[in-house]
C-alpha cells in the first residue's frame, strides 16, 4: 500500500462522475489489496454522502480481487439501522443485496452491545490534561468496535464538514466516534462543549481533534481514506490516501465549500432540516451552523415538522436535564456530573453562548422549535416552541434587509461573519 494521495478537489464546481471513477479506480489499484480482508467505514444517513454510487465503485473495484470486501456502518450512538434502512442507505433492493452483493456484508456499528467492543489501551489524566489545555484530567479508555480488528485494512469512505465538536468531520472520527466505545464519546463531546462550538466549528485543528488522533494511533490494523466535499447537487471534491493526508485536503477544501460568509447579524433565522435528520439529536446542526451569525437576542427557529423526538436514543437524559448553557452544568457540577457527558454536552451546543451567574441563566440567543415535537414538551426542557403548521415559509423568505434569514437545507453549510 502506498501513503501518496490521489485527489481532485474544486471550490467552484462539481466533479463528474468520471472523475470520481477515475480518483477511486486509481485508489484501489495502487494499495493493491489483493487477498486482503477489507473493512469499509462508511456514515449513517444523517450525513450527506453519495454512498449508493461509492460503494458501487469500492465493489466493482475490489469484488473477486480483495479476500473479503465488508462496510460497516459508523453510528456512533445514533440509532441501529434496520436491514430495510440499510438497504435504503445503500440504495439496494433485497434481490441485490442477496445476489449480486451476497459476498459482502452491510453492518451495524452495535454500540449498544457492550461485548462488540476491544479496548486498545488508555488516554492518561496527564495525557488529557494536555491535549485538553487544562480543561479536563481523567483517564479515557479507548474501546473501539472489535471488528477493527479482525480485517487486514480499514477503508474510511466519507464526507468532511464543519463539525460542532470537533472542528471539521471525517479522517479519523469515523473512528471515533464514529465506532468507539461511550467514554471516548462522552470525553470528546463534552471537552468540545467547553470549548463552545461557537469556538471550534470550522476550526481546523482543535484539542478535541488531538484527542481523536491520539487514540486513531493505538488501531494497529493499517488505515486508509477517501475524503470528500460533498454538497446536495454532488461532490466537489474527493481525495484518497493516507488518513491525515486526505483527511487534511478534505478539510481545506469544506472550508472554502461549507463556510458562508454574511455582511451582518440576523435577528430571526428560519432553518429548514432536510428530511435526513430524523430527531433533534441530529437536527441540531440547524443551530450550530447558524449560531455565529444570530444575533444577541435573536433567535433561531428548527423548522423540521418530520423530527418527533429530541432523541431516540438520549431522549430520557435530555427531557430530565434540559437543555442549557455551558456554565449551567460546569458551576452545578456535582448535580449533573454522572449523567453522560455526550448528553450534556449536546444540550449546551444546542442551547448555545450564555451566562450562569447566582443561580439565573441568561442564553445570548433563543433557541425555537417548530417540529412534531409537542409545546409542552419543548417548553419543559426550556426551548421555545412554533407551531409548524402556521409557518409559511414564503412569509420568512426576501427578509434579509430586515434582519430574517432563510436556510433550506440547513445542517451542511456554515454560516459566519464577514472579518471586518
Amino acid at each position: 500500500m502506498e501513503d501518496a494521495m490521489i485527489g481532485l478537489g474544486y471550490a467552484n464546481r462539481l466533479l463528474s462522475n468520471d472523475e470520481i471513477q477515475s480518483v477511486v479506480a486509481q485508489a484501489l489499484d495502487a494499495w493493491d489489496l489483493k487477498n486482503k480482508r477489507v473493512l469499509v467505514i462508511v456514515p449513517d444517513r444523517t450525513r450527506t454522502a453519495p454512498i449508493p454510487s461509492l460503494f458501487r465503485l469500492v465493489h466493482q473495484e475490489l469484488a473477486g480481487k480483495a479476500k473479503s470486501l465488508d462496510f460497516l456502518v459508523a453510528l456512533g450512538t445514533h440509532s441501529v439501522m434496520s436491514e430495510e434502512a440499510l438497504n435504503q442507505l445503500f440504495a439496494l433492493t433485497p434481490e441485490e443485496r442477496n445476489g449480486k452483493y451476497a459476498g459482502t456484508r452491510i453492518l451495524n456499528h452495535r454500540w449498544d452491545l457492550p461485548e462488540t467492543f476491544a479496548t486498545l489501551g488508555f488516554i492518561s489524566p496527564q495525557e488529557t490534561m494536555e491535549i485538553s489545555q487544562g480543561m479536563l484530567s481523567v483517564e479515557v479508555p479507548v474501546k473501539i468496535n472489535a471488528l477493527v480488528l479482525q480485517y487486514d485494512v480499514l477503508l474510511i469512505c466519507g464526507p468532511v464538514f464543519p463539525h460542532e465538536v470537533v472542528g471539521f468531520s471525517g479522517g479519523n472520527k469515523y473512528f471515533f466516534p464514529g465506532v468507539s466505545g461511550r467514554e471516548i464519546i462522552d470525553f470528546t463531546h463534552w471537552l468540545g462543549a467547553l470549548l463552545t462550538s461557537y469556538a471550534i466549528i470550522g476550526v481546523k485543528h482543535t484539542p478535541v481533534r488531538a484527542i481523536i488522533e491520539h487514540a486513531a494511533q493505538m488501531i494497529p490494523t493499517p488505515k486508509l481514506c477517501i475524503a470528500f466535499v460533498a454538497t446536495h447537487d454532488g461532490l466537489h471534491g474527493i481525495y484518497a490516501g493516507d488518513i491525515q493526508a486526505a483527511w487534511s485536503a478534505a478539510a481545506d477544501l469544506s472550508a472554502q465549500v461549507h463556510i458562508r460568509y454574511v455582511d451582518h447579524p440576523y435577528q430571526r433565522v428560519l432553518s429548514i432540516m432536510p428530511e435526513q435528520y430524523d430527531d433533534l439529536w441530529t437536527g441540531a446542526k440547524g443551530m450550530y451552523k447558524l449560531e455565529p451569525v444570530i444575533a444577541d437576542g435573536g433567535e433561531v427557529v428548527i423548522y423540521a415538522p418530520h423530527i418527533h423526538e429530541f432523541s431516540y436514543t438520549h431522549g430520557k437524559v435530555i427531557e430530565a436535564i434540559g437543555y442549557h448553557v455551558r456554565d449551567f452544568f460546569v458551576k452545578q457540577w456535582d448535580q449533573y456530573k454522572n449523567h453522560p457527558w455526550g448528553v450534556l454536552a449536546h444540550s449546551t451546543h444546542l442551547r448555545g453562548l450564555g451566562s450562569f451567574e447566582q443561580g439565573v441563566e441568561k442564553p445570548r440567543i433563543r433557541v425555537t422549535l417548530a417540529t412534531g415535537i409537542s409545546k409542552e414538551r419543548c417548553e419543559n426542557v426550556g426551548l421555545g416552541y412554533l407551531n409548524p403548521a402556521q409557518i409559511r415559509i414564503g412569509d420568512w423568505q426576501g427578509r434579509a434587509q430586515e434582519g430574517i434569514l432563510v436556510v433550506p437545507n440547513a445542517g451542511d453549510l456554515l454560516y459566519r461573519l464577514k472579518p471586518r
